[in-house]
C-alpha cells in the first residue's frame, strides 16, 4: 500500500509508552510506511503540522491532555485526517465518546500489531489517497504467501498454517536473508505483553519448519546466539 502519487504512506504514532510506540512504529516501517512518533499531545500537534500525516494512531490517555483533545486539534489542522484510537477502556460509553469526538476507529489494549495494521489499511482505503498493488503477494524463492487470502504454498504445493504461524512466516518473508533475533520476533509477532516467554519462538519455529521445510531443502536457518534467518534455496 502506498499513496496514489507513489510516495510512502505517512503515519503519526502518538503514545507515551515508549516501548509500545516503538513496537508499533517498527512494524509500520516494515510495511514500507514513513513513521513519525510523539510522546504527548503537544508533540503530536507539532508533528502533525510539520509532517502532514496520512493517518494517525492516537492513544486516548496522554500525560498532558486527553487523546480526544488532541484529536480535536489535529482535525482543526487537517479536517479529514483519519485517526485510529488506542484505548485501555472498552465500555460502550468510551466508544461513543471516541466516535463522537471524531475518531474513525479504535483498538483496545492489549492488541495485536496485525490488527492495528489491518485497521489502518482499511482507514486508508476509505480515504482514497492510497492504492494497493500485487504487494499483497510475497515471494521468496519457491515460497509464496498471499497476505489477503492467507494462502501459502511452496513449489506450488499448498501449506496450511495457523494465524500465528502465518504471521511469523510473513515476518520472515518480508525480511529475507536478514537475521531476526528472538526479541524482534516477539515484538513483531506476539503482543507486547508476552510475559517473557521467549521459548514460544523456538516452539513456533519448529512448527514452521515441519510445514515449510519438511522433505525439502531447508529455508529457515538458526544462527546460534543471533537468531533465525529465512533464505531462498538455490
Amino acid at each position: 500500500m502506498h499513496r496514489a502519487d507513489g510516495a510512502p504512506v505517512t503515519v503519526l504514532v502518538v503514545d507515551d509508552e515508549a516501548v509500545l510506540a516503538e513496537m508499533v512504529s517498527m512494524a509500520l516501517r516494515y510495511e514500507g510506511w514513513s513513521v513519525t512518533t510523539a510522546g504527548d499531545g503537544a508533540g503530536a500537534v507539532v508533528a502533525a503540522r510539520e509532517v502532514r500525516p496520512d493517518v494517525v494512531v492516537l492513544d486516548v490517555m496522554l500525560p498532558d491532555m486527553t487523546g480526544l483533545e488532541v484529536l480535536g486539534r489535529l482535525r482543526a489542522q487537517i479536517p479529514h485526517l483519519p485517526v485510529l484510537l488506542l484505548t485501555a477502556k472498552d465500555s460502550v460509553e468510551d466508544r461513543i465518546a471516541g466516535f463522537t469526538a471524531g475518531g474513525d476507529d479504535y483498538v483496545t489494549k492489549p492488541f495485536s500489531i496485525e490488527e492495528v495494521i489491518l485497521r489502518l489499511r482499511a482507514l486508508l482505503r476509505r480515504t482514497g489517497i492510497t492504492t494497493e498493488t500485487d504487494g499483497a503477494r510475497v515471494v521468496v524463492g519457491d515460497l509464496v504467501l498471499d497476505e489477503d487470502s492467507h494462502e501459502v504454498s511452496r513449489a506450488g504445493e499448498p501449506i496450511t498454517l495457523t494465524s500465528t504461524e502465518f504471521e511469523l512466516l510473513r515476518y520472515f518473508m518480508r525480511n529475507p536473508k536478514r537475521v531476526l533475533s528472538k526479541a524482534q520476533i516477539l515484538d513483531r509477532v506476539w503482543r507486547y505483553d508476552f510475559g517473557g516467554r521467549s521459548n514460544i519462538v523456538e516452539l513456533y519455529i519448529s512448527y514452521l519448519r515441519k510445514k515449510i521445510d519438511s522433505g525439502r531443502e531447508p529455508m529457515i536457518h538458526t544462527l546460534r546466539g543471533a537468531g533465525y534467518v529465512l533464505k531462498p534455496t538455490l
